[in-house]
């Protein structure tokens, strides 16, 4: 391989890096927002069944059933 070879590789793989940095930058800037509001799971599904009635149905067949097992 010639020395001017070498130095066009070198000058891809510097490019290729650049763009992997800037990628990389980015994918942590969308991800920044993401992971410092991270919220409990069970905070986002807490009071998403209140008022539902197929919900508390659901609930009473379960007393129910357990009940009936003792």
């Amino acid at each position: 391989m010639t020395s001017q070879q070498l130095e066009e590789r070198s000058q891809q793989l510097e490019a290729r890096v650049a763009i992997l940095e800037t990628e990389l930058a980015q994918l942590k800037q969308m991800l920044s927002g993401v992971l410092e509001k991270k919220v409990p799971w069970w905070l986002k599904v807490a009071g998403s069944f209140e008022d539902d009635l197929t919900f508390d149905e659901a609930v009473r067949f379960g007393q129910e059933w357990r009940r009936s097992a003792e």
